[in-house]
């Protein structure tokens, strides 16, 4: 079979050639198309440049491989696109949706956590708290919550967080 004078393997081949190079571009500008994929998630762009990738690749093998009717190779290779595309969908597109986007935290979200006191926090006065966390130790200022005195190498629980200043209490934990 031929389209305008090509066989359908050089025209699979082009469009396999078209859609690498849509891809390379996606890579770079894909941001500005992520909200067509917002409402209807089958036309994300990543699933449409999958399928025809996966469609004119599976083509081009089979109309070189075999001697296949063109259109039996045309149909297997628009179901084995659909079937790997679904793939893609639900185990790479999905979780990653779901995975946490960034490492970056505000000092709200620390409330709760247990530190250790690295300068010691006097009475009506500022000392230093260590958290450590996944993304590292973080060092910040911090206040008794009643203004009392804290020492040096005490463990505290961070209760609320105002204008940078950390309100601590000395942290005694549950024992069983």
């Amino acid at each position: 079979m031929e389209i305008l004078g090509y066989s359908m393997e050089q025209v699979y081949f082009f469009v396999l050639v078209l859609m690498a190079a849509g891809t390379f571009l996606y890579l770079f500008f894909g941001d500005v198309t992520e909200a067509i994929g917002e409402g209807i998630p089958f036309l994300h762009p990543t699933l449409v440049l999958a399928f025809v990738t996966l469609t004119s690749a599976t083509g081009f093998f089979l109309e070189w491989l075999t001697d296949l009717n063109s259109w039996i190779i045309l149909i297997a290779s628009l179901l084995i696109a659909g079937i790997l595309d679904m793939l893609i969908y639900f185990f790479v597109l999905i979780p990653m949706a779901s995975a946490e986007v960034s490492l970056a935290y505000t000092d709200e979200q620390l409330a709760g956590q247990v530190a250790t006191v690295i300068i010691p926090i006097p009475a009506d006065g500022y000392g230093e708290i260590l958290i450590e966390t996944v993304n590292g130790n973080l060092a910040k200022r911090a206040t008794g919550l009643e203004n009392e005195d804290i020492d040096y190498g005490k463990t505290v629980l961070v209760v609320e967080v105002e204008d940078g200043t950390f309100y601590v209490k000395e942290y005694e934990p549950i024992k069983i």
